[in-house]
């Protein structure tokens, strides 16, 4: 009795035990990430953040030659790093193109080494693809850009294959979260809004 009553449950546990294993994992794969970089990291969240298939962003450096690099480190612009921002997403609900064409609209893509107010290759765009079928469109976007873009001046964001990506500290996670005001002010000084408008018209 002891020997079936131990068969039993296993019958009943097992599954529950498999389907728990496998759920994340299989959920995961279902997860893609995409590397951009447009000046403020603490600017480049929000836009993404509002999109539906969007999981997080998070702020960090990118496409640098200095392990581990700091926000001092970086600012100072000894790093070779841009400010950047990674985004993961879930494909079935958002596309890597559909990424791409807000990636534009909330960039100045004809600056050289700044975005807005800010100066340095620090503050540089760049569109970091993981993989050949995100090279592949974001090249893509980047020629449709070209035959239509409404502005005269030449495109200077930089599409490169990812190298390492290092998280920013915890206080710049969420900066216009955290510090509504300041973001505000920030954002506003910059002339970020007023310049994307010059840009891309009115949203």
């Amino acid at each position: 009795m002891k020997l079936l009553s131990t068969l039993i449950l296993c019958l009943f546990i097992t599954p529950a035990l498999a389907a728990d294993a496998s759920g994340p994992s299989s959920s995961a794969q279902h997860h893609e990430t995409a590397i951009f970089a447009g000046g403020c990291f603490w600017c480049m969240e929000p836009p993404f953040d509002k999109l539906d298939g969007v999981i997080s962003t998070i702020s960090g450096y990118t496409a640098g030659h200095k392990k581990d690099p700091t926000y001092k480190e970086v600012s100072a612009g000894g790093t070779g790093h841009a400010e950047a921002i990674q985004v993961v997403f879930d494909p079935g609900k958002i596309s890597y193109a559909e990424l791409l064409d807000t990636y534009w609209k909330n960039i100045d893509p004809t600056a050289v080494n700044r975005q807005f107010c800010d100066l340095g290759s620090q503050y540089r765009s760049g569109i970091y693809y993981l993989n050949e079928a995100q090279e592949a469109e974001a090249r893509r976007s980047l020629q449709e850009l070209q035959k239509n873009k409404p502005f005269e001046e030449e495109i200077a964001t930089e599409i490169l294959p990812a190298s390492t990506f290092y998280p920013a500290e915890e206080y710049h996670q969420d900066y216009y979260l955290k510090n509504p005001l300041r973001y505000k002010f920030y954002r506003f000084s910059c002339g970020r809004d007023q310049r994307l408008e010059d840009i891309w018209g009115k949203k």
